[in-house]
């Protein structure tokens, strides 16, 4: 059987900040975070040139208070806002596909920018009054790569269990992990973050769906690179590690992967992927040849890197163009491990 995809939402939070904002409310607060004039420099160079950003949304209309909260504060963020992000989503989707909420089976959610125990899916099936019996997992520490394993495992799901119904929700709130000192890696995170979130429902095979199907799930592990990428934790609070090579790193891992992929096999007419930022965008066409990530970087002008939703969104924007006779895209993500993971859409 082959997953299909009946549904595909994405949601954002009310609250959009353009990034020359972003550095006129640093510049208030820079008494009580007390950054270096280096430092400072670096923020001022990214928010107030062009890095490929024009906006994010956050889940608080007071980023400012964000800036020079403690652990404690951002954590009770979390867990408000991401399952009040993951609901408007979920419903959106299920509104699409014309599923009630009873009718689901199983809920997936991944998400990195904070932690829940029990995880986000518990809080969502509460608020949404959802069965006791229904099926819950949570997909955590996979970064910005996180939407295409959380799906791949909802396709193990469907395979155990033919007839059933599957959401899952990609989920990040951001601003929750906003963390600041001198390192230049972590400057640059907190000018690329905003909060979104994408839900999709899936179920197997449905003949008359004019939406692709998912097939051929692959993955590419390089814990060697984990350094260059990944989250720790400082004072309580998550600390985005970023190195500077990231972006030729991310294009070398996403090429094998492709090559994988379709060696000796007929390739896809389009590539949807994770953008990251810029300067990995621009990495990633250059290696890739002929590609034009379109999708990608409107994606990133509009939002930001919202992390595991990003790809879904990018999805989203591509479906929109779909033109006549493409029967075969690949979809790609890629992030904290260091890890890639694709898999390939097909029509009829």
């Amino acid at each position: 059987m082959r997953v299909s995809l009946v549904a595909l939402e994405t949601a954002v939070p009310p609250h959009r900040f353009a990034q020359k904002e972003c550095w006129d409310i640093l510049q208030a607060t820079q008494e009580q975070h007390q950054l270096s004039p280096v430092a400072m420099r670096i923020l001022e160079r990214v928010l107030t040139n062009d890095n490929g950003i024009d906006y994010r949304y956050f889940s608080t209309d007071r980023l400012e208070r964000l800036i020079t909260s403690g652990a404690d504060s951002l954590n009770r963020y979390f867990q408000t806002a991401a399952p009040a992000l993951s609901e408007k989503v979920l419903q959106k989707a299920l509104d699409r596909a014309g599923v009630k909420v009873e009718e689901i089976d199983a809920l997936f959610i991944c998400t990195c920018t904070g932690y829940l125990c029990p995880g986000v899916s518990s809080y969502l099936a509460e608020r949404m009054k959802m069965g006791a019996g229904i099926y819950l997992q949570d997909i955590v520490g996979h970064g910005c790569g996180a939407a295409i394993p959380m799906l791949r495992s909802a396709a193990g799901f469907l395979a155990a269990n033919p007839t059933a119904i599957v959401a899952c929700v990609a989920v990040e709130i951001c601003s929750a992990a906003f963390y600041l000192d001198e390192d230049p890696g972590v400057l640059i995170s907190s000018c690329l973050f905003g909060d979104g979130a994408a839900a999709l429902i899936l179920r197997n095979e449905k003949e008359d769906s004019s939406l692709p199907y998912l097939i051929d799930f692959q993955t590419a592990h390089h814990p060697e690179h984990r350094d260059l990428l990944r989250f720790e934790m400082k004072n309580g609070m998550l600390r985005n590690l970023l190195h500077r090579t990231v972006p030729q790193v991310a294009s070398g891992v996403v090429k094998g992967l492709w090559e994988d992929c379709f060696q000796g096999k007929e390739g896809a007419s389009r590539i949807i992927s994770h953008g990251g930022g810029r300067d990995v965008i621009d990495a990633l066409e250059l290696i890739l040849e002929n590609v034009r990530l379109e999708e990608s970087r409107l994606i990133l002008k509009n939002y930001g890197n919202m992390s595991s939703p990003s790809v879904l969104f990018a999805l989203e924007e591509g479906l929109k163009s779909k033109k006549e006779g493409e029967k075969k895209w690949w979809l790609t993500s890629f992030g904290a491990g260091f890890a890639a993971h694709s898999c390939s859409l097909v029509w009829n």
